[in-house]
């Protein structure tokens, strides 16, 4: 039954490392993804009114480039940022971690049973 324990203990903390690693690409694709999709939906709206797409690319990317600057301006911000990621990387170390605890009272239970059968 020990070795059902063991498994089992490692599938979960697997599971748990996939799903914070998970989280984290999505975070961080997202901070990423974000002037690339404001990009996107500018050029779509100037084309909308009917600016062909180079002068609607050439207006939006300006645009874009000067949101990015005002929130760099705002002071903390993209640190504040940045630190979220690192904080839900080392939470996701942490539960990982946690499993091993588990299994060393898992190995401390069979080394008992072993010793006393």
């Amino acid at each position: 039954m020990n070795r059902v324990d063991f498994a089992l203990v490692r599938v979960l903390q697997f599971c748990v490392f996939a799903l914070f690693t998970f989280m984290v690409l999505v975070y961080f694709g997202t901070l990423l993804l974000l002037p690339l999709s404001l990009l996107v939906q500018l050029i779509r709206i100037f084309d909308f009114v009917g600016m062909p797409g180079v002068v609607s690319t050439l207006i939006a990317l300006p645009v874009v480039a000067y949101v990015g600057y005002l929130i760099s301006k705002i002071p903390g911000l993209s640190r504040m940022m940045a630190d979220i990621g690192v904080e839900l990387v080392t939470f996701g170390q942490t539960r990982v971690k946690g499993f091993d605890s588990i299994l060393s009272t898992l190995e401390g239970a069979e080394s008992q049973s072993a010793a006393g059968g």
